[in-house]
């Protein structure tokens, strides 16, 4: 998985001597797992377990472990058993219980390591400003292993380089940035009209590459003027373009919204790039663009054949590339449910049938650089394996907190450490799976483990006269406030645009 994670979050195993394993069973035994991996098991005594309560002791001793007591019995079991370092893995949902807990490990004499909770792998950070180490494993929550970067590729795409990142404060963009960050660019540019947003990924940048030459542009795109001037001065070799309205409910309520960040705010950087003579501009697009259902996918269909346009119209090369969701994005599924269950559940999923396909963030921006490095065709897919069911991922989730699901419905009855899974039904322009190329769209393999792509032959791209029709209805709309005539606009350009049955789909990241 990328990026390379930095130092374990173990302390100095040379110091480690006599220790003890703190938390539920659940993250209990995906210590013991880690460590196990990690090959420390051998270099420790791992004298038992310290567990919340004494109802989680059979479930802790089938793991092989003694249990040494609960938290409750902390100073006496040190009198005990003599240890002196304490490993702790706790779910962040338990603040309360995590206070205390470092209260009597420092009360007894004890040295701590906390592991890094949800909240922490989600944000990207630890306690001690750096990433976890994979405590929590997106991939087996994703049901299959991260691809690797291919530092040759994304080096030879971006190393002296001036690079472009729109809507660099996002998730997206702001991962496109950090790895750019990496290659030694001539220069980073980070654009954004969000100025909290800009300053948090600028002041990491800073942070990580005090040396290198940055430039935060707080500057909405959808300005048409304002974005030609700026990329007239700054001359990027390589645009990447993450600006976007995402959020797929609201979208159907503010549908010349979307039409005017998701269209014409693409078609205000892809122009102005060309005109600024960029050597690679990639758009970054999604598998709700493929026949799509909402708003947010119709108008970033629109987006892709305004892109696919300019190929052959000037000397840069014009691509996108379509993925799905990605894990850990703001307001996304996993942020959500953390909350949740941080409030005490319940944790909620749309439909127990519904399926999306999903990436971890760190995957899906490295993918989305190695696509743009290649020479060839103009519609990158990345391979997101197979879909995964929410109600699955649900409780993989739970269970990767430390806590039991429990389903509404089923006869099975909770715990003090489960977490309730309620089913909430569809909203607006959502469906149950979704889809990620045209069937005429006839996928190959590239050079890049995890990157199709489709040649898109002349015949099949969008005529620049039927493009510049398309442009000039659709500005006819931008700024209406009939949502009924944006919407019936922009069918008539994405004829395969369906309602979906409300009966029958259901929220990815609605939670």
């Amino acid at each position: 998985m990328y990026p390379t994670p930095p130092s374990r979050p173990f302390p100095d195993r040379r110091r480690l001597d006599r220790i003890v394993l703190v938390g539920t069973p659940w993250t209990i035994a995906s210590l013991v797992r880690h460590l196990r991996a990690d090959g420390a098991e051998g270099s420790v005594d791992i004298l038992g377990a310290i567990v919340m309560s004494r109802e989680e002791t059979r479930a802790v001793e089938a793991q092989g472990l003694r249990v040494l007591g609960t938290t409750d019995d902390i100073e006496r079991i040190r009198i005990r058993e003599r240890f002196d370092h304490a490993l702790v893995s706790l779910p962040g949902a338990m603040r309360v219980a995590i206070s205390s807990i470092r209260a009597a490990l420092h009360c007894a004499g004890v040295r701590e390591s906390f592991l890094p909770t949800m909240q922490d792998v989600l944000a990207g950070h630890s306690e001690n400003g750096r990433a976890p180490a994979g405590m929590l494993d997106l991939s087996h929550i994703v049901g299959r292993p991260a691809r690797r970067l291919d530092d040759t590729l994304v080096g030879g795409l971006v190393r002296h380089k001036r690079v472009l990142v729109t809507g660099a404060g996002g998730s997206i963009g702001s991962e496109l940035a950090r790895i750019i960050a990496r290659f030694e660019p001539e220069q980073l540019i980070l654009m954004d009209r969000s100025d909290n947003a800009l300053f948090e990924i600028d002041r990491q940048i800073l942070a990580l590459h005090p040396g290198l030459d940055r430039r935060a542009v707080l500057h909405d795109v959808v300005d048409t003027e304002g974005t030609l001037q700026r990329m007239m001065d700054l001359r990027p070799h390589v645009v990447l373009h993450a600006a976007a309205h995402k959020h797929v409910p609201l979208m159907e309520d503010h549908p010349a919204a979307a039409v005017s960040n998701n269209l014409f705010g693409t078609k205000s950087v892809a122009d102005a790039s060309m005109a600024a003579g960029v050597e690679r501009f990639v758009m970054i697009s999604t598998d709700k663009a493929v026949n799509p259902t909402s708003v947010m996918g119709a108008t970033k269909r629109l987006a892709e054949m305004y892109v696919r346009s300019l190929n052959g119209a000037g000397g840069g090369r014009f691509a996108l590339v379509r993925f799905g969701n990605v894990l850990g994005s703001a307001c996304s599924v996993l942020p959500i449910w953390e909350r949740q269950i941080r409030e005490g559940g319940p944790v909620t999923v749309t439909d127990r049938k519904m399926t999306r396909y999903f990436m971890t963030i760190p995957e899906a921006a490295g993918l989305v650089l190695q696509a743009a490095a290649l020479d060839e065709h103009e519609v990158f897919v990345l391979d997101m394996g197979e879909p995964v069911r929410i109600f699955d991922l649900a409780r993989r989730f739970i269970e990767a907190q430390g806590l039991a699901p429990v389903v509404e419905g089923d006869q099975t009855t909770g715990g003090p450490n489960s977490v309730r899974v309620v089913i909430t039904g569809a909203r607006p322009g959502e469906k149950l799976y979704e889809e990620l190329s045209y069937r005429a769209e006839e996928l190959a393999p590239t050079s890049v483990d995890g990157v199709m792509a489709w040649g898109g032959d002349v015949g099949s791209r969008p005529s620049r006269n039927e493009v510049m029709r398309m442009v000039a209805d659709m500005s006819a709309v931008r700024t209406s406030h009939d949502a009924e005539r944006v919407i019936t606009s922009i069918r008539a350009h994405v004829p395969e645009m369906i309602q979906p049955d409300t009966k029958h789909c259901a929220s990815a990241d609605a939670a």
